[in-house]
C-alpha cells in the first residue's frame, strides 16, 4: 500500500522562477488582477505537488528521455513541467501553453 502521507518537498528552479515571472509581467500589463491569480494559481497547483505528484501524467516526447518530466495544467493555460526524484519534487519549467516550446525538447 503507497503511503498517502508522505509528502514531497518542491524545489522551484530559478528557470522556473524567472519564466513564472515573466508570465506574470505580461500579464500585469493587461491585467494586475490576472498576474496575482496567475501566481495564485501556480502556488496552489505547485503545494498539490506536494502529495501524489505522480498522479499527472508524463510528458512524451521522442526527445526527451523516457519517462523524465510529469506536466501540469494551472490557471486556465500554463503548465509545469516538473521531475520527481526520491522525495523531491523539481519544477524545471513554467510555460504558456499558447506558445510554442518545442525548444524545450
Amino acid at each position: 500500500m503507497l503511503n498517502e502521507n508522505k509528502r514531497h518537498a518542491v524545489i522551484v528552479s530559478e528557470r522556473a522562477a524567472a519564466m513564472l515571472v515573466a508570465h506574470a509581467r505580461f500579464l500585469a500589463n493587461v491585467s494586475e488582477e490576472a498576474a496575482h491569480n496567475l501566481i495564485s494559481d501556480f502556488r496552489v497547483a505547485a503545494t498539490t505537488l506536494e502529495t501524489m505528484p505522480d498522479r499527472n501524467p508524463w510528458v512524451i516526447d521522442s526527445s526527451l528521455p523516457f519517462n523524465k518530466y510529469r506536466k501540469l495544467f494551472f490557471g486556465k493555460r500554463y503548465l509545469i513541467i516538473y521531475q520527481i526524484k526520491n522525495d523531491n519534487v523539481y519544477v524545471d519549467f513554467i510555460l504558456d501553453c499558447r506558445q510554442e516550446y518545442r525548444w524545450l525538447l
